[in-house]
């Protein structure tokens, strides 16, 4: 009886870590360039033949790394990445890349992410415009000109989130091994538009939803579970 209860304690742990990323995606669904997290999750066997137990590991994060969807904007300091890549920035925590493209030119010239942190050429380095060249024009390329002429290019780098990833900020993750993405024909920069969360509310409430109830049942089964095994004792203490 005491192993049913390890295996629904271990079952609440993981109902618990899921529970945790769904509520974080729901509130997240409005995030510009948020991906959403999963968790995935794995069975761990104690002992060999008819005397081997299951239990529920507590889960591995992931991201999912499917794109959410552009909203047109019309400002001209609003970027969205195609393709599998993304925009870097330097913050005060080392390199950031994010899918938010919200940018800002300050009175110096240089390009800002809307937290204030500079936005990052292919080299790394920060991109610096003509204070005076008025609001840029951005090819497909990430190419940046102004009154026709060439000013720099915004980076795009690839990233692909691992196990021990960290996040930053809302939509951010700290990427200080990103790598430029240089002459690939399938990414790029859309000017005048945002990419909205991957997020799909609906479908994550719903999951939301189940995860209590199975969390819930789980805890009847445990309650369940301990009211026999004192009956038990007293059975056989009397």
């Amino acid at each position: 009886m005491q192993t049913g209860l390890y295996v629904a304690l271990s079952s609440q742990v993981a109902l618990e870590r899921r529970l945790g990323t769904l509520a974080d995606n729901v509130a997240n669904a409005g995030t510009v360039g948020f991906r959403a997290t999963s968790v995935n999750f794995q069975d761990m066997v104690n002992g060999l033949g008819p005397d081997s137990v299951a239990f529920t590991a507590p889960g591995n994060p992931s991201i999912d790394v499917n794109p959410g969807g552009l909203r047109e904007t019309r400002n001209p300091f609003d970027f969205a990445v195609q393709g599998d890549a993304w925009f870097a920035v330097e913050t005060p925590a080392g390199t950031v890349v994010t899918r938010d493209g919200r940018f800002s030119m300050r009175e110096t010239g240089e390009l800002v992410s809307i937290e204030g942190h500079p936005v990052l050429d292919a080299g790394g380095a920060p991109l610096l415009l003509d204070p005076l060249g008025g609001p840029p024009e951005v090819s497909a390329d990430g190419m940046l000109r102004q009154d026709g002429r060439l000013v720099g290019a915004i980076g795009l780098f690839a990233f692909a989130p691992a196990q021990n990833y960290a996040r930053y900020g809302n939509s951010g993750f700290l990427a200080g091994d990103a790598q430029p993405v240089v002459d690939n024909p399938d990414v790029g920069v859309a000017q005048g538009f945002i990419e909205e969360s991957n997020v799909n509310a609906m479908r994550e409430m719903m999951h939301l939803i189940e995860v209590q109830r199975t969390f819930e049942q789980v805890s009847k089964l445990m309650g369940d579970s301990d009211s026999a095994l004192q009956d038990a004792i007293k059975l056989l203490g009397a």
